[in-house]
């Protein structure tokens, strides 16, 4: 009788043990298989970053904050860059700041009874500014030139300009 039951004993020891090992390595596999994916995962965003890296640099190259020969021509005449391209900045957004119907620099009269505004601007290099602009219904670009005369005063030069046709 208790040879019997060591023999249960021992049969269903060896059924666990055997459960045991089945269940951890259906564990480990499934650890191994999640790691790989993870790994997989981290190298396509990887890749998409690098990816979106270069499209930023690409978008960005006709930036003056990228433009080592415009901000170097800047610091030799003795700017602060930083300063300068706030003054550049905030000065072409000035003149949305005006009376009546016509813009300073955009050529176009509002057809919506809205004013004209100057929206985004992207200074280009140390002469050329492109910046767009809308009366709310209306879109446009223009293509700015700009100088600093001796008294350091800004100005402004419209070069080219278009509106896009309203599609309905």
């Amino acid at each position: 009788m208790k040879s019997r039951i060591f023999m249960y004993l021992f049969i269903f020891s060896a059924l666990l043990l055997i459960f045991q090992y089945v269940n951890s390595k259906n564990i480990l596999d499934k650890y191994e298989k999640d790691i790989k994916n993870f790994k997989h995962t981290i190298a396509e965003q990887q890749k998409n970053i690098a990816q979106l890296e270069e499209e930023n640099f690409e978008l960005n190259y006709f930036n003056i904050d990228r433009n080592d020969n415009a901000l170097d021509y800047f610091i030799a005449q003795g700017y602060d860059v930083d300063e300068l391209i706030k003054a550049i900045t905030e000065g072409l957004y000035d003149t949305n700041h005006y009376e009546g119907d016509d813009h300073p620099i955009v050529p176009f009269v509002s057809m919506t009874g809205s004013k004209l505004l100057i929206n985004k601007i992207r200074i280009v290099n140390h002469k050329w500014i492109l910046a767009n602009f809308t009366d709310g219904e209306y879109w446009g670009e223009i293509f700015v030139k700009y100088d600093i005369d001796d008294n350091n005063d800004l100005k402004y030069k419209l070069v080219e300009y278009f509106m896009y046709p309203k599609i309905d």
